[in-house]
């Protein structure tokens, strides 16, 4: 069975092709700079080879279109016919209160994910965009929607509740929803595979470090809490995104600055975090290169970055009632050694001891970075978020 995963952004089209059969990912690629002068793709073959072409796209079915080209393309592509895909897998990003799995797209489910388009005005759009492109290319093809917000459908309301009047979850459906949930359950799962250990009775903390970062608690295989909130905004620090902030500050900003609530939206969403502090660059490369020369806000930056990760380890590690198992995930939690060291230093009263030296060669690999001694397993398990909905896609077939 071969599936085609696509992840349509706002300006942006990520794809991949896989043989279920084997798990391979026959192509995979993305669009950028979608309705923008200069878009290309970029397209890495099964080989490694990667090509960057100049194409113009002016809307998603343009995108869609020439990817599946691609596809079938005499020099670059893997497959001969279209009617080689058997399905398409969607990233859908919000899907409220309404989906807690992954599901079947029709005409009666894309309703209801468009009317939880108030929740994420940037994000579902953009998936319905791909859906709707698919189906005009591709009139009857199998399409399935894995949604970012379906993971955390079994946190407790206790949990998810925010402490404003209820009548606003009545009406407005305020609440946490959480984010990276099919990233979150991919490594919950996957790390529990590696060990060759039972998921039902572990203690699990997931942490998802990239640009964009959330941590959840996972107690025998379901979520019972997560940072992100109502929108990606809330939790830990991240690459321009505040994070937690007390909600008089943004009411403080909004009339200091004289800013409508796009305003703050954008400042608080596009301009702060770690780029707001060092005043640098989002980009944790940078900002780790920066700390080396000893740079003040770049060495503060990383000191509020990997704290607000060991504050959330360790709520949650008390809303569980103890942690057997700790995850670092996705771009920085795979990659970036410094983090995932002083995020876990000062948890060794909860039995947390990392081999500081097997951590420090480590990018991108599956491994057990923790002591044989440490009562809590650390591992690095890179994320598949496109596997997982590929997955996803062909049980639901």
């Amino acid at each position: 069975m071969k599936i085609l995963v696509l992840n349509c952004g706002s300006s942006s089209i990520k794809y991949a092709l896989y043989n279920m059969d084997t798990k391979e990912v026959m192509t995979s690629g993305g669009a950028e700079r979608v309705g923008l002068d200069g878009a290309f793709v970029k397209v890495k073959m099964a080989n490694g080879e990667k090509k960057q072409i100049m194409h113009d796209i002016p809307e998603h079915t343009e995108g869609v279109k020439f990817i599946f080209s691609l596809l079938t393309d005499p020099e670059i592509g893997v497959i001969k016919d279209l009617k080689e895909i058997d399905a398409v897998g969607h990233r859908m990003v919000h899907g409220g209160e309404k989906f807690n799995k992954s599901v079947l797209l029709n005409e009666e489910v894309l309703k209801v994910f468009e009317e939880c388009s108030d929740l994420a005005p940037l994000h579902n759009p953009a998936n319905l965009k791909g859906v709707n492109a698919v189906s005009e290319l591709m009139p009857g093809l199998p399409q399935v929607g894995v949604f970012d917000t379906a993971f955390h459908q079994t946190m407790p309301d206790y949990a998810y509740m925010y402490a404003v009047p209820y009548e606003l979850y009545e009406k407005y459906a305020i609440r946490r929803y959480g984010f990276h949930g099919t990233s979150h359950r991919y490594v919950a799962q996957r790390v529990c595979d590696f060990l060759g250990v039972n998921p039902e009775d572990k203690k699990i903390i997931t942490c998802h470090i990239g640009n964009g970062a959330s941590i959840a608690a996972v107690d025998g295989g379901k979520c019972v809490d997560t940072s992100m909130g109502l929108t990606p905004l809330e939790g830990v620090m991240m690459g321009t995104r505040s994070g937690d902030i007390d909600g008089g500050a943004v009411a403080f900003l909004q009339k200091k600055l004289n800013l409508d609530a796009d305003g703050i939206s954008d400042l608080l969403n596009k301009k702060s975090g770690v780029l707001g502090i060092t005043e640098l660059s989002s980009d944790m490369r940078e900002v780790e290169a920066a700390c080396e020369k000893g740079e003040p806000k770049a060495v503060l930056a990383m000191q509020m970055y990997n704290y607000r990760i060991k504050k959330y380890i360790g709520a949650y590690a008390a809303a569980m009632g103890g942690v057997d198992i700790i995850v670092f995930t996705a771009g920085v939690g795979e990659n970036q050694w410094s983090t995932r060291q002083e995020s876990c230093e000062g948890l060794e009263f909860l039995g947390v001891k990392i081999d500081k030296e097997l951590n420090k060669g480590l990018r991108g690999v599956e491994k057990v970075i923790s002591t044989p001694d440490s009562k809590v397993t650390v591992c690095i398990i890179p994320t598949d978020e496109e596997l997982m909905i590929a997955t996803d896609t062909m049980n639901l077939l």
